[in-house]
Parts: C-alpha cells; structure tokens; sequence
C-alpha cells in the first residue's frame, strides 16, 4: 500500500511539473449558411472541408445583388448544447460599418479583425460593393485566440450569426463547433 501511494505522489508531482498549462482545443463540426432575402443576396458555397483529421477549414462566398450596402448590423449570439442549443453568454448586435472604421483605432475591434483578414476580402469599412469571400479558414487561426485569451467550459457551441442590412434580416449563418 505505501509503495501504490508512493508512486502516486511521485506521478503527480512529474504530471505537474511537466505540465504545468492545460490547453483546449477548438474543433469545426458543422456550418450552416441560409439566404433569407434571395433578391438581396445569395450563398453561392458555404462549406466545412476536412482534409485530413487534424485541419479542416471553412470556405463561403456571398454574392450581393443589391450593391453597394452602406448599412450593415450583425446580430450574433453564443450558444451552448445542454439538451438542445441554449443561450450562453453573449447575444449582441454590432454596427459593421462603424466597427470595421474604428478598426485601425480600437484595440477589441482589431484583436476580432485579425481573426478574418487573412482569409477574407472583408479588409476595408463600407461600402460594400462586391461579393464577401471567406477561403479556407481553419480552426487553428480560432483555436489560439479563443482558448488562450477567451478561456471557456469545455462543451458543445453554435455561433449563430443574423445579417441585417438595412434594418431587414437578410441572411443567417450558424457555425457549430466542440471545446475540448
């Protein structure tokens, strides 16, 4: 008995030292994308491509019929799956325009544009007058900004994502994806 312990204490303390952080890791399962106003604007592809088992990326392309768009709001929440998908933590809108133009001033906005500007064509404020681009997008550009400096519980989540131009709800994306 006192060996069992002895070598328990001995495990722990290497386990410990040896690894000191515990890092979570983001995982795409699933994307959704729904045109609500056809004559507004289309999905053309929206799309989770797995590679291999270790990198699997997101692709869409919206093309918009009705340009230039000089008014644009995001109404996006966070949802966790605990027997269905519920709300957690944020449910919030914001003005894209004004946020994409305080870009190169505010710390937060450019932390969250950072996260697209290499994978999209969503590099300048409004107008927008040609089609939004998001090309091969994997989860390893999310993994490092959202576990290191956004810690959460470990589950199941949906970002769910309400496009709205002039104040009319055009388009509705859903990204679902596991923290483990």
């Amino acid at each position: 008995m006192a060996i069992k312990l002895n070598f328990y204490v001995a495990f722990m303390f290497l386990f410990t030292y040896y690894f000191k952080e515990v890092d979570s890791l983001v995982e795409f399962t699933n994307v959704q994308c729904e045109s609500l106003d056809k004559d507004f604007a289309l999905f053309e592809y929206c799309i989770l491509k797995s590679v291999n088992r270790t990198y699997k990326y997101v692709s869409g392309k919206v093309k918009l019929l009705k340009t230039p768009i000089t008014k644009i709001k995001i109404r996006f929440g966070l949802y966790k799956r605990l027997n269905g998908y519920k709300p957690f933590l944020y449910n919030m809108t914001l003005d894209v325009c004004r946020f994409l133009n305080s870009s190169n001033r505010n710390p937060v906005a450019s932390y969250f544009y950072s996260w697209f500007k290499d994978y999209s064509n969503i590099n300048h404020s409004c107008p927008y007058d040609h089609d939004i681009v998001l090309d091969k997008m994997p989860y390893h550009s999310v993994n490092n900004k959202l576990t290191k400096i956004l810690p959460f519980p470990e589950g199941k989540y949906m970002i769910e994502c309400h496009w709205i131009a002039y104040d009319i709800n055009r388009a509705i994306t859903k990204f679902y994806w596991t923290l483990t």
